[in-house]
């Protein structure tokens, strides 16, 4: 019997089958043999998390789109599935071809979530891949990856060729490229990884040295070879209209985290919040325009069936001509009962008349992201954002048939008191009144307030960067004064365990030493450390102290102006002084202004015809 047999009669023992038999509608499977290059995309968790991945889904239409390339996928098996591989000897196997990792040219893992780094080592072992670079023979795969995490690729740097760094949709194609022509021209892995080292953003890791100092902080990251660059330039994507977007997607056959068409607006943020990593890395701002819009939610929709439509982006309120865009989406949908919904809304967007729009067909609940309870901290944090304008928007969903609200906000932000925490409480309570407020007979039934506190990870390329986190002793005493302050009538208190946060922070502002620790912290079995049930932070712990390293180093510890990060080799487009200023600023609770009001100095304009603001003013 071979390992597909096998595979197929694990089916019958495993939870959530569907995770792994493919032949999902939408899905592409090519001819093998006719088809010179084979690109494996890797997702570093279960299938239900990576099938609700916006860029896997570019991806994978953007590679199989080329009549040269194939591209299949791979997710983390769940525990029951991989005892039961490892017992019959079945390799990590594709969706689409049922092969084993290894048989393809290229393996790409996408970085979402610094907590799915071990899962990256246990799909590679899976699939007979040597999880070192240096460990990899002319016969196995280039090991890439790509996505929000690889702007500090040092964790990972010995088990990953190349990271792609940036917007993936034209650095894609062209690393696919040279490894083509590693395979036809007969290139050795050193020589391909020189010529990946030329394209612009892309980091090979191999090519660079790094020194420390005596007390562990970095001396310097100094390229070893002509073709590595001293500083990698991330990729942008300057026109979003005709950059590749899927009109057809893979429809799963069971549920996952987010099943809708998701509908990317547009990419990048200019509001300049202090803690958010997103809203720097993916600058500047690019809008898709109206008419690109409604026709990619015509094809999607009659491709997938679905009926939901999520306008996706860092703040979708900001979309230029957003209630046009619903207005036109109603239309067109409204006779398919297709629902519009709006993530990641500001509270201070114009959002009353595309509420009302999109309450046509079915409400969904509301969520807001005031991140902290007292205008100080919203003002330390850059939200830009005050309690009237919450209170409004709130007032405008009650009024408008809304009974379901979610709050986010942050612990642990730099210079937070316990009145910013008791703010927290006091804000959800003047929520809960809004929905009061309205007359009984005009109000939805059955009040549903969520707050949930997430605790801060200090993040590369923010103002905070330089930060420490709340120590674990902290997070708990924070998380118990919270508990009593927001023992309210119709709220309902959501937080997170530091733990899992605590290796965040320790992986997001990591060196290449954090590579032996996770190394050593797979080697006594954890995997899957997103999830609750499977973390296992005592043998986190376990694996420091065996590579004689402390974790605070790198968690707790504040950083000094100078400090050369991990990461500093990487240019986002956003410079250090700027990033610096930003962290001065927030120590006085200064706000700085929205980049459409004018230009802020972030860096992006040496970037010429890509930052649309950066003539809008002067700093």
């Amino acid at each position: 019997m071979d390992y597909r047999e096998k595979f197929e009669m694990a089916l019958e023992k495993v939870q959530k089958a569907p995770r792994y038999t493919g032949g999902e509608m939408n899905t592409t499977v090519k001819a093998w043999d006719e088809t010179p290059l084979h690109f494996g995309f890797c997702f570093p968790d279960t299938y239900e998390v990576g099938m609700s991945h916006l860029g896997l889904k570019i991806l994978y239409g953007l590679i199989n789109r080329e009549s040269w390339s194939l591209c299949e996928r791979f997710f983390m098996p769940w525990t029951d599935m991989i005892e039961l591989m490892q017992k019959e000897e079945i390799p990590l196997l594709s969706m689409e071809s049922r092969r084993p990792l290894n048989e393809f040219d290229v393996i790409g893992f996408t970085l979402q979530y610094e907590m799915s780094y071990s899962n990256i080592l246990a799909m590679m072992e899976m699939g007979g891949v040597p999880l070192e670079g240096t460990e990899r023979g002319e016969k196995d795969p280039i090991v890439v990856a790509g996505g929000p995490c690889a702007f500090n690729p040092e964790p990972l740097a010995p088990f990953i060729d190349a990271f792609m760094i940036g917007d993936g949709e034209d650095v894609m194609t062209e690393l696919n490229r040279v490894i083509l022509r590693r395979k036809t021209e007969g290139w050795t892995r050193e020589e391909c990884l020189r010529e990946l080292a030329k394209l612009e953003g892309v980091y090979v890791p191999s090519l660079y040295d790094v020194t420390y100092e005596e007390d562990g902080r970095i001396r310097a990251v100094t390229p070893n070879c002509p073709e590595a660059p001293a500083t990698v330039k991330k990729r942008v994507v300057v026109d979003l209209n005709n950059t590749y977007y899927p009109e057809e997607i893979p429809v799963p056959y069971t549920e996952v985290i987010f099943d809708r068409i998701m509908l990317e607006i547009m990419r990048g943020c200019t509001r300049g919040c202090r803690f958010c990593q997103a809203g720097m890395l993916y600058r500047p701002v690019r809008e898709r325009s109206l008419e690109k819009l409604t026709d990619l939610a015509e094809k999607l929709q009659e491709a997938t069936g679905y009926e939901e439509i999520s306008l996706s982006s860092l703040s979708s309120g900001d979309y230029t001509c957003l209630p046009e865009l619903i207005r036109t989406l109603m239309r067109n949908m409204k006779e398919k009962r297709v629902s519009i919904s709006l993530p990641s809304l500001r509270i201070d967007s114009v959002l009353k008349e595309s509420l009302e729009e999109t309450q046509q067909v079915r409400k969904t609940s509301l969520t807001f992201a005031p991140e902290a309870g007292t205008q100080r901290m919203r003002d330390v944090i850059n939200k830009g954002v005050t309690e009237e304008d919450l209170l409004e928007k709130v007032r405008d969903a009650f009024s408008g048939g809304w009974n379901s609200v979610k709050l986010y906000f942050m612990d642990g932000l730099p210079t937070e008191t316990e009145a910013d925490l008791d703010g927290i409480a006091d804000l959800a309570r003047k929520v809960v009144g809004e929905y009061f407020a309205v007359p009984k007979d005009q109000r939805a039934r059955g009040l549903r307030v969520t707050v949930s506190v997430s605790i801060f990870v200090p993040k590369p390329f923010t103002p905070f960067q330089w930060a420490p986190q709340d120590t674990i002793e902290t997070v708990f005493a924070k998380t118990e004064h919270l508990k009593k302050v927001l023992n309210i009538k119709g709220v309902t208190f959501n937080w997170h365990e530091p733990y899992v946060s605590f290796m965040e922070a320790c992986f997001a502002r990591g060196d290449r030493r954090m590579g032996r620790v996770l190394q050593k912290a797979y080697e006594k079995g954890c995997i899957l450390d997103g999830w609750n049930e499977t973390f296992r932070f005592d043998k986190w712990m376990e694996a420091f102290k065996e590579c004689g390293l402390d974790p605070a180093f790198y968690a707790n510890r504040e950083r000094e102006k100078d400090e050369i990060f991990p990461w500093d080799h990487i240019d986002s487009g956003i410079s250090k002084s700027f990033l610096w200023r930003e962290n001065e600023k927030a120590l006085r609770a200064e706000t700085t202004r929205d980049c459409r009001k004018g230009c802020n100095g972030c860096g992006l304009q040496k970037w010429k015809g890509v930052c649309g603001y950066a003539n809008a003013g002067s700093v």
